[in-house]
């Protein structure tokens, strides 16, 4: 067991659940959410900071200031605390009561945009107004989780060759897809050295991200209003859509197996589980990354009042994917 002296210090890298075995998906799924801020963002966000203060970008005086729908900004939140830096989430309406307060348990302030810009949504106003924050006071240091190669960066240093030293057969990786940094750290890793694993990215029912028509989505996390600048679609071989009601319905699945996973995860699963009865693929070695644990999410995805009212009242009706 290692000892550490700063939160960011720990991060499980090796933890997977095979799913055939609780769920009958013939699946493996990493488990990111068990470091100190609760998901595989707390990676981005080490790689992020520390580039930044490589840079000397960082000072006493330096205030963070991050558009997130949650997971990075606990994750930033956290270090900014451990290292001494003001920081400043930017949010929307979709971020989870319980995330929000713990950015502020960490010492953050939240900002929450409620007004969607015309055109790029609620992610284009939480960006318009982090711009304007950054032009008027040179305190503000915007480390842009879209633009950052150190996003990915981190996953390509970390996740993927985890992933590769677990399974040398692998055959087929599930990746959701927000800012791509995850998606795009993977996919070129295994591009580069392992170009035979197939690469499917999962999106949510309404994110633009891959061409699809906008629509209107309430779990935060995967999906985006804008085409991340950091995407490059030659690195991914297929795309798969999850309506947000099909994401709920798995996590109480797993959930009834004893599996609380956030909603990022149950719409992986239920991308890669479609996928792998599509392709009649359940001799293939398939793995899939999971990003936060579940506990994030049980006032609104664990919450029926909350499915019922936004997915409507047979919401919660099980159904057999495999």
């Amino acid at each position: 067991m290692p000892i550490i002296s700063a939160p960011q210090d720990f991060s499980e890298n090796e933890l997977f659940v095979d799913l055939r075995a609780s769920v009958g998906i013939p699946l493996y799924l990493k488990c990111e959410g068990l470091n100190f801020a609760g998901s595989i963002k707390q990676k981005a966000a080490v790689s992020m900071i520390e580039a930044a203060e490589r840079a000397q970008r960082l000072n006493s005086d330096s205030i963070l200031v991050e558009s997130s729908s949650g997971n990075l900004g606990v994750a930033l939140s956290m270090i900014a605390a451990s290292k001494g830096y003001g920081f400043l989430c930017v949010t929307d309406s979709r971020c989870n009561l319980a995330t929000r307060r713990l950015m502020e348990v960490f010492g953050a302030r939240v900002h929450t945009v409620t007004e969607p810009d015309p055109v790029d949504g609620l992610l284009g106003a939480r960006i318009n107004y982090v711009r304007q924050l950054v032009a008027g006071d040179d305190r503000y240091v915007w480390l842009n989780q879209y633009l950052n190669a150190n996003n990915w960066r981190a996953h390509y240093r970390w996740t993927a060759p985890a992933i590769a030293a677990q399974f040398p057969d692998l055959d087929v990786l599930f990746v959701g897809a927000g800012t791509t940094g995850t998606l795009m750290g993977c996919a070129r890793w295994f591009k580069e050295h392992r170009p035979k694993v197939r690469i499917v990215a999962v999106d949510s029912v309404g994110s633009v991200i891959f061409g699809a028509d906008a629509g209107p989505r309430m779990i935060p996390g995967l999906g985006a209003a804008v085409r991340p600048a950091m995407l490059d679609e030659k690195y991914v071989d297929e795309v798969r859509w999850v309506p947000e009601v099909d994401a709920v319905r798995m996590c109480h699945r797993l959930a009834a197996r004893g599996f609380l996973f956030g909603g990022s995860t149950g719409t992986v699963v239920a991308g890669a589980a479609e996928w792998l009865a599509d392709h009649d693929a359940w001799d293939l070695t398939a793995a899939a990354i999971s990003p936060d644990l579940g506990e994030r999410y049980l006032d609104t995805v664990y919450q029926s009042n909350w499915v019922q009212d936004i997915y409507g009242p047979h919401a919660l009706r099980q159904t057999e994917l495999v």
